[in-house]
């Protein structure tokens, strides 16, 4: 908490006990005597030092305290420095009525009844100061641990982004080996694909987010790449519906998923994998459809690969409570369908 937050809580603190003891006088349930000559006046004024005092002693004297390890005996010592405080703050007051204020000394005779009443507000006071203290610590506790789980989080992201670049990278360069190794016409223009698609990882994909297009333009790059190894022009079907203004997204999010279907998915089909993306008023639909092979079923946790565990992580750390990512097999098709609401 900032400093000058604290200063505002315990400047409204004051404020609220000097109301507290002015409230008699706004009910004009005083008695008009001392009223007389500023008595209570004077009264609040000796009274507020010494609450003052009480109250910052034990705002630093207590959590100072708690820091040792033997608890057991805080609660004496309370009571112990409530007694203590009561006892230097009395003889200060009848001091200050006897010698400042030069009250008669018939009117000072001591009664133990003031040693109970001043007891009593030592104790109202020094609760007060824990109270405010120790929710001011809380506070600032709360915040540290927030910052924590932020740079924890941030942390593990940058972890999860670096394990997609190796794994994609290493793919894609056994592909273009593959077209290089038969001689393939189509060898140039793969490596000028991979040339875009590396200028997106090195230069966009350390931003924490980046415009919906680019992620597109990424994943439409990554497709025209994998079908140079396909015979079939038309085995990637991808839509893309509704306006892609001002929407954003975690880049590389949508790869592991395109790049499952493409590795697990059944050949023999037109198409053979279906990309939907819905754009819809800040809400994004990915869909991603593919055959499954009979021999291999489709799956994201493939050893090796960037698996489910990791894609879940990513999405929860990202978009905490507002995404739902679904998964399943029905008949021949296998199918994922990620919600993100930005």
């Amino acid at each position: 908490m900032k400093n000058r937050y604290k200063i505002l809580i315990h400047l409204l603190f004051w404020i609220y006990m000097l109301n507290q003891a002015f409230f008699p006088v706004y009910l004009n349930k005083i008695d008009t005597k001392y009223l007389q000559d500023y008595i209570y006046l004077k009264d609040i004024f000796i009274t507020t030092l010494l609450n003052i005092f009480v109250f910052y002693t034990i705002y630093y004297i207590i959590p100072n305290f708690l820091k040792f390890s033997h608890k057991w005996y805080v609660f004496p010592f309370i009571i112990l420095l409530a007694f203590l405080l009561s006892a230097i703050r009395l003889p200060i007051e009848i001091a200050y009525w006897k010698y400042i204020i030069k009250m008669p000394a018939s009117e000072l005779q001591f009664q133990y009844e003031w040693f109970w009443a001043t007891l009593k507000y030592t104790v109202i006071i020094s609760i007060y100061a824990m109270l405010i203290r120790f929710s001011i610590d809380w506070f600032e506790s709360q915040k540290y641990k927030d910052e924590l789980i932020k740079q924890q989080q941030a942390s593990e992201i940058a972890l999860l982004r670096s394990q997609v670049n190796p794994h994609f990278l290493f793919n894609t360069l056994n592909n273009i080996y593959s077209l290089v190794y038969n001689k393939s016409d189509e060898a140039p223009e793969a490596v000028m694909k991979l040339s875009s698609i590396m200028r997106y990882m090195l230069y966009d994909s350390n931003a924490d987010f980046v415009p919906i297009i680019k992620e597109i333009e990424y994943l439409s790059s990554f497709i025209e790449l994998q079908q140079l190894r396909i015979t079939q022009k038309g085995f990637v079907e991808i839509k893309v519906f509704g306006s892609m203004e001002n929407l954003t997204i975690a880049p590389m999010l949508l790869i592991p998923f395109v790049e499952n279907a493409f590795k697990h998915g059944e050949k023999n089909h037109e198409p053979g994998i279906i990309i939907h993306l819905n754009l819809n008023e800040g809400k994004l639909v990915f869909s991603v459809e593919n055959f499954v092979k009979s021999i291999h079923p489709a799956t994201t946790e493939e050893s090796g690969g960037f698996g489910l565990h990791n894609i879940k992580r990513r999405l929860g750390l990202l978009y905490p409570g507002r995404h739902e990512l679904k998964i399943g097999t029905d008949g021949e098709k296998h199918k994922i369908e990620l919600t993100i609401i930005n």
